[in-house]
């Protein structure tokens, strides 16, 4: 589904089926990768019925990995 409306992704966002463990965003027909939080206002998550967001999260560790793991060694 191309760019849907205002009205279906507040409806995705809303449903409870499209949230596994209430926290995870799990939606097929939701292109976006990355989406509003059930509040909004909490920021955003990952959609991980894509491929993208796993890559997306494993990517993100790794920097972080990186990051910490040149700290520590510097010390």
């Amino acid at each position: 589904m191309e760019n849907p409306s205002k009205e279906t992704l507040e409806k995705w966002r809303k449903d409870p089926n499209n949230w596994k463990f209430g926290c995870f965003y799990h939606n097929k027909e939701d292109e976006r990768v990355l989406v509003d939080k059930k509040n909004p206002n909490m920021g955003a998550t990952l959609n991980f019925a894509k491929k993208q967001a796993y890559w997306f999260l494993i990517g993100f560790l790794g920097l972080l990995l990186l990051i910490f793991g040149t700290v520590f060694v510097m010390k």
